[in-house]
């Protein structure tokens, strides 16, 4: 497979699945996620405070809230709609719809 740059929304979701269910601490987010330490910092604060997730602070641990789980399950249906086919379709091919 062909390494490349994973998108906010990529990044974001990956956050929220690692904390869908579970109480995580912010290492253990780190190890799923594949995230910098200073990355993952500036993704959980933009979660935080758009209430994607909420922190416990006395357990020191993230968890995906109602609105973070509205937000996987519209990411999950945006997924289902580009269906990736291994089709040989070129630009060329596209020539008749564009004119």
């Amino acid at each position: 497979m062909r390494n490349r740059h994973r998108s906010r929304g990529e990044i974001i979701a990956s956050i929220l699945e690692a904390v869908n269910g579970n109480s995580l601490r912010q290492t253990e987010i780190l190890y799923r996620t594949y995230l910098s330490h200073n990355l993952l910092k500036e993704y959980l604060v933009l979660l935080l405070e758009n209430e994607l997730i909420e922190y416990t602070a006395g357990e020191r641990t993230f968890k995906t809230t109602g609105k973070g789980m509205r937000y996987l399950q519209m990411n999950v249906q945006l997924g289902q709609l580009i269906v990736k086919h291994n089709s040989k379709f070129t630009l060329s091919d596209a020539s008749s719809v564009w004119g």
